[in-house]
């Protein structure tokens, strides 16, 4: 099914940077704001636009560093990211949205339900993390180093294996190693600034994960080494009446590599938090 495309805008954020945005799919459906993880723009929802954009109004940013979207030097932050999200908003004229958010996009997501619980309906969050455990700064410092070193493609083939896991990896390359560049296509300085706001993250974010009110799901993959299944359990303990859901076998980039069952846990749960908002359960 090929969702219907409601065109491209843009909007001027607080600082001055342009923040591209897409929509598709049903254009008198509920609005359904969807943010994409580190150096990945709009395009990394391609495989849900036909199961999502059936039923919802999708709203698809490029996060500041991406896409169509500018690309400052500095500038970046996951507040002043959530912030850009809520221009987009502003500018779609939608007064609160379902929000669905993906790695970085999932901290992104976290700061908006902590500093604008009116704006978000519900609350999906992905192969995310509440909190910047050390071994995962490290990691972010290495791949500061080896973008500084060695540039934007040697960082999508490495990116790689976090991404899709070890299975898939052994099963797509060489072709993966390819596509890699071609997914990954912000400019290191993009790229740079995502890491760097990852790094800066607050520790006071997480600490009020507690007053979350909207309906919240955390999905993440068994064979996620990136943002383990602890980081979700974590997030569920810490977010009133989360609901967990575990990909059997799907590793961080699941929303590509196992799109179909994250297409059905996502409308389910987004079928489930409507009913509620209305009080039909």
């Amino acid at each position: 099914m090929t969702a219907t495309f409601l065109g491209m805008s843009s909007v001027v954020a607080g600082d001055g940077t342009r923040i591209s945005y897409g929509q598709f799919g049903r254009a008198e459906g509920d609005p359904l704001l969807m943010l994409m993880g580190l150096g990945i723009d709009r395009w990394g929802w391609v495989r849900q636009r036909g199961a999502l954009g059936a039923r919802y109004r999708c709203i698809t940013p490029d996060n500041r560093g991406t896409g169509l979207s500018d690309k400052p030097e500095d500038g970046y932050s996951l507040d002043v990211m959530a912030e850009d999200a809520i221009a987009v908003l502003d500018h779609a004229g939608v007064s609160s949205a379902h929000v669905i958010g993906a790695s970085m996009g999932g901290a992104i997501a976290q700061v908006l339900a902590v500093h604008h619980p009116d704006r978000v309906r519900s609350l999906t969050l992905a192969c995310t993390a509440g909190r910047l455990h050390t071994w995962r700064r490290q990691l972010l410092d290495e791949w500061l180093d080896l973008l500084a070193t060695r540039g934007r493609t040697a960082f999508a083939r490495e990116n790689l294996r976090w991404v899709i896991g070890a299975r898939h990896l052994r099963r797509l390359w060489p072709a993966a190693a390819v596509v890699a560049p071609l997914a990954v296509r912000a400019p290191v300085r993009g790229i740079r600034g995502h890491i760097q706001a990852l790094l800066d993250v607050r520790p006071e974010t997480y600490e009020a994960l507690g007053a979350i009110v909207p309906q919240t799901m955390v999905m993440t993959g068994s064979q996620d080494i990136l943002t383990p299944v602890a980081d979700a359990e974590e997030l569920v303990d810490r977010i009133p009446g989360a609901r967990l859901e575990i990909v059997l076998g799907a590793a961080h980039g699941f929303m590509v590599t196992r799109a179909a069952d994250f297409n059905r846990r996502t409308l389910s749960f987004l079928e489930s938090a409507t009913q509620a908002r209305r009080g039909l359960v």
